[in-house]
């Protein structure tokens, strides 16, 4: 073979191998930023017939994303608490009026 051909098989195989590369890594999946509104009641519908709760409604499903998302926008907590810490802070934040606890 000539060394011609023999480099132009190794930059064919340099491509391949990065795009095989690329394949194997690539994260292909869908981000919260991609779906908008009309797709986030598709989405509430949907996760009302496969969970069959008669409790649940797509107006609630469709709340309960929307809050996910304005949740997902804020910066992350310094500490996370218990629910019964949470709320025993901000009764004593009441009751004392201060908003640090």
């Amino acid at each position: 073979m000539s060394a011609e051909f023999n480099w132009w098989l190794l930059i064919v195989g340099v491509v391949l191998g990065g795009a095989l590369t690329w394949l194997v890594l690539a994260d292909l999946e869908r981000r919260d930023a991609e779906i908008d509104d009309e797709e986030r009641q598709a989405e509430a519908g949907w996760i009302v017939r496969s969970l069959d709760d008669p409790q649940l409604s797509a107006d609630l499903a469709e709340r309960v994303l929307a809050a996910h998302n304005r949740y997902k926008g804020f910066p992350p907590p310094d500490a996370l608490l218990a629910a019964d810490e949470l709320a025993r802070l901000e009764r004593k934040a009441v009751a004392t009026g201060d908003p640090e606890g």
